[in-house]
C-alpha cells in the first residue's frame, strides 16, 4: 500500500506540487498512507476529515443545496470537497473521498460500499463512482488505495 503513496509522492515532488485531502468515509486513512511515506512532508499539506455534514460546509464550502438535493455521497459533493480542500490548504491538487462504508446507511440507490472518489485541480477535475465490497474497514481500505490509484493517473496526464 505504502508503494502506491511513494509513487503518488515522487511524482507531487518531481512536478513540484503540493497536496491536501478531504476524507469523509475513509476517515483520515489516505492522510495516513501519504504519511507513511518519509519526505512526505515535501508535498503533502495537510487533510480534513469531514465526517458529518456539517463539517463539509463549515470547513470545505460543500454547498448545503448540494446536501439536500443530491446527498453527501455524490459527485458534486465529492468535486466540491476537492474544491474547498485546495482553498483551505492552498495545494495545487486534492483528492476526496465520500460514500458508505458500512454497515448501515445504505439506500436501494446507494448501496454499502458505493464510494465517491475525487482528484483535482483549480483547472480540472475527475469524479469516479466505485462499489467496493467486504466490511466498513475493507471498503475503507479500497476506497483509500484507489482514491491514490486516481490521483496517480491524474498527475501522470498533467502537463
Amino acid at each position: 500500500m505504502s508503494g502506491i503513496a511513494a509513487e503518488v509522492g515522487g511524482l507531487l515532488r518531481k512536478r513540484s506540487l503540493t497536496l491536501s485531502v478531504a476524507e469523509s468515509c475513509t476517515g483520515g486513512k489516505i492522510g495516513d498512507m501519504l504519511t507513511e511515506v518519509p519526505g512526505s512532508s515535501d508535498y503533502f499539506l495537510g487533510g480534513i476529515v469531514s465526517y458529518s455534514n456539517q463539517a463539509k460546509v463549515d470547513l470545505l464550502g460543500v454547498k448545503r443545496k448540494s446536501l439536500d438535493s443530491v446527498g453527501a455521497v455524490s459527485e458534486e459533493v465529492a468535486i466540491q470537497m476537492v474544491s474547498g480542500a485546495i482553498r483551505a490548504f492552498g495545494s495545487d491538487v486534492a483528492v476526496s473521498t465520500t460514500g458508505i462504508a458500512g454497515p448501515t446507511g445504505a439506500t436501494a440507490e446507494k448501496p454499502v460500499g458505493l464510494v465517491y472518489i475525487a482528484v483535482g485541480s483549480e483547472k480540472a477535475s475527475v469524479c469516479a463512482r466505485e462499489v467496493f465490497k467486504g466490511d466498513r474497514s475493507a471498503v475503507k481500505e479500497q476506497a483509500a488505495v484507489k482514491a491514490l490509484e486516481m490521483l496517480k493517473d491524474f498527475l501522470l496526464r498533467q502537463k
